[in-house]
């Protein structure tokens, strides 16, 4: 599975810098906000798609998604690890860790928690 591997290679990734920070004696943080302060941290931006979401009609299979998303996104942030809250402030380009938005991308869209590429919206 295509997921799983990414997953592995993730994995390793974040082992192979761990040890090399260790050997030059430097800290490496994973966290999603490491240092305080009033900026919006660094997250993990994902893209993806499925075939019907590439297909004609695939802005109504994103919509599908989108909104099936909503309803459990909670659920979701709590396994996303700790800290998380600290960077999902709704400031600084971000949405809020409480909230769920989503919208066609365009010059304001940096406060959604998804983002949809204009393509399939103008197909």
């Amino acid at each position: 599975c295509r997921g799983v591997e990414m997953g592995d290679h993730l994995t390793i990734a974040r082992y192979i810098m761990l040890r090399v920070t260790e050997q030059h004696n430097c800290v490496c943080s994973f966290s999603p906000k490491p240092m305080e302060g009033d900026w919006n941290g660094a997250g993990c931006h994902t893209n993806f798609s499925v075939k019907s979401m590439r297909e004609d009609g695939g802005y109504d299979a994103i919509l599908k998604v989108c909104e099936a998303f909503g309803k459990v996104a909670a659920e979701h942030i709590a396994e996303y690890g700790e800290g998380n809250e600290k960077r999902l402030t709704g400031k600084h380009e971000t949405c809020a860790i409480t909230d769920f938005k989503f919208g066609v991308a365009n010059q304001v869209w940096r406060g959604q928690s998804w983002c949809i590429h204009p393509d399939p919206a103008r197909h």
